[in-house]
């Protein structure tokens, strides 16, 4: 098994850092509009920060994918929210944080790939 050198595990936690911010936030921010611009206000953040090979398509299809996935989960009894400002069922913010762990993932995946 090949242990992670100290360096990709720093990379990891920095990309990380973001989703937990996000995810904190959710108790403190009951606002979802509010919630969902400072979501956005964070992403644009860690994109102007540091921009990698296909980040707006992973963040993009993350979105598209995410939304439907929540919507079919929500929808067969999976999940459910007391929070519903988007399409009545789940909260704004949700499918931008879900996309930006999507784009996340995919940054975890080529650190850990990287020799």
């Amino acid at each position: 098994m090949k242990v992670l050198k100290k360096a990709k595990i720093l990379k990891i936690i920095l990309n990380a850092i973001p989703v937990a911010a996000m995810i904190a936030l959710i108790p403190i921010v009951q606002n979802d509009m509010l919630l969902t611009a400072i979501d956005i206000g964070i992403i644009i953040l860690m994109l102007f920060v540091k921009t990698e090979k296909r980040d707006y398509q992973f963040l993009f299809l993350g979105f598209i994918i995410m939304t439907f996935s929540e919507y079919f989960f929500i929808k067969t009894g999976v999940e459910t929210f007391n929070r519903t400002s988007l399409m009545g069922i789940m909260p704004l913010w949700l499918p931008v944080l879900r996309a930006y762990a999507f784009m996340a993932i995919k940054r975890v995946v080529l650190i850990m790939n990287k020799r």
